[in-house]
């Protein structure tokens, strides 16, 4: 009769534990915000502006009257569509563009590395800016240029971990087999690189929620009435003195997210990066 030796499961690093169940819960407030909201969020109620936190306020009211609470659930998606709608752009523009230039060496990474360079060369809130004085502002233009500020910095990323990978025995076999580039991106390269890739979308999915804000706060995202939280921190600073809760509910609120996504990528870095594995958690 064989012995069965049984092999311990691998735990997730706390960190990670912790970031999953913070980010999951605003997740789950942002979907089901619109239905359990106790006020309409974008209601004026003149009589009841700029009431402190209560029991039947839980953040108070702003200089309209809204409830801030309801307009704090009301946003929170916008700042989560923001975060990982803009990293997806990033992945889907920039992962291809570096595993090309990896690829194909010459004047092909010359271009697409020489027009990297360029895009990096300014800063983010800069380059976000001229993407979006083309148009007017809005959520899904604001989406669209924070993803297109950070292709370049996946596409790095990306070129980096595919000449690792491009220098690897089975990428040798594949071509002693005569497979073609395609074959060999998508189904030797791509696979292997995704590690390093998921722990480079998690942090950069921190920075996109952050440029997004930041957009929206220089009234280049979504507009009013919208209860984005950058836009309410805008809008609250008239009344910073009088009324602080107005800003800093969804000032709060949004630093905590931040937070939790970091915690996030941090937390897949040290399971996925085995430089870090053997280390106690």
């Amino acid at each position: 009769m064989s012995a069965t030796v049984a092999v311990p499961r691998r735990r997730l690093p706390r960190t990670l534990t912790t970031g999953l169940v913070i980010v999951g819960a605003i997740a789950l407030l942002a979907a089901i915000g619109p239905w359990i909201t106790p006020y309409d969020p974008d209601a004026f109620a003149v009589r009841s502006r700029l009431q402190p936190p209560s029991a039947t306020h839980w953040f108070g009211t702003d200089e309209f009257g809204r409830d801030v609470f309801s307009r704090v659930l009301a946003g929170a998606h916008h700042s989560l569509l923001m975060g990982f709608g803009a990293t997806a752009i990033s992945l889907a523009v920039g992962v291809p563009l570096g595993l090309l230039a990896a690829f194909h060496r010459g004047w092909v990474e010359e271009v697409v590395m020489r027009g990297v360079d360029l895009m990096i060369s300014l800063p983010p809130v800069l380059l976000g800016l001229l993407i979006l004085a083309v148009s007017e502002p809005g959520l899904l233009k604001t989406i669209v240029a924070v993803g297109l500020v950070y292709v370049p910095i996946m596409t790095r990323v990306a070129r980096a971990v595919a000449l690792d990978l491009l220098a690897e025995d089975f990428v040798e076999a594949a071509r002693a087999r005569g497979e073609g580039a395609w074959y060999i991106l998508a189904r030797e390269i791509l696979p292997n690189a995704w590690p390093p890739l998921i722990v480079e979308t998690a942090l950069r999915v921190t920075f996109a929620i952050l440029l997004g804000s930041a957009l929206s706060f220089l009234g280049l995202g979504p507009q009013p009435p919208d209860s984005e939280w950058g836009l309410m921190i805008a809008e609250s600073r008239p009344f910073i003195s009088e009324a602080p809760w107005i800003g800093l509910a969804p000032g709060l609120c949004l630093c905590l997210l931040l937070i939790a996504v970091n915690v996030v990528g941090e937390g897949l870095r040290d399971l996925l990066d085995p430089r870090l594995r053997g280390r106690g958690h």
